[in-house]
């Protein structure tokens, strides 16, 4: 089993779309990883041997930051964004889009469920207690 970046790769698939699985790196990211590495991108995971798994696992240690390192740059920038109360920031902040979009309608991703509007019932106070005393209770007039 092919270990890089501390990602097991998926052995069926091809070298080109089983490096794509490290966070951090794409499909163009991969082709050109495996081509400096000298690794045929058709070739499966299951067919590499020690040499190439080697060379795959230097070239990304060497040249790209991914997975965790990544992950803590990315969440250290938006905190950067954040305290600086930029724009950006704030709309990280508030859990709203960052980029421009619409949110009057659509942005559901970000915003969360819809929450609908609370409707007032009416009181019904009248109904429960009893009716009006009968004309024979009333009294009489001479």
């Amino acid at each position: 089993m092919a270990r890089v970046a501390g990602v097991d790769l998926p052995r069926e698939k091809r070298g080109e779309i089983a490096v794509t699985y490290i966070y951090g790196i794409g499909k163009p990211t991969a082709i050109s990883v495996l081509r400096k590495a000298n690794v045929d991108p058709n070739k499966r995971v299951k067919a590499w041997d020690e040499a190439e798994t080697a060379r795959v696992r230097d070239m990304i240690e060497r040249e790209l930051k991914v997975e965790g390192d990544l992950r803590r740059e990315i969440s250290m920038n938006v905190k950067r964004l954040m305290d600086i109360g930029s724009y950006r920031g704030i709309r990280h902040r508030k859990g709203l889009p960052v980029r421009g979009q619409r949110t009057h309608t659509n942005a559901r991703t970000r915003k969360g469920k819809a929450r609908g509007v609370m409707i007032k019932k009416k009181p019904v106070a009248a109904a429960a207690a009893p009716a009006a005393a009968p004309a024979a209770a009333a009294p009489k007039k001479a």
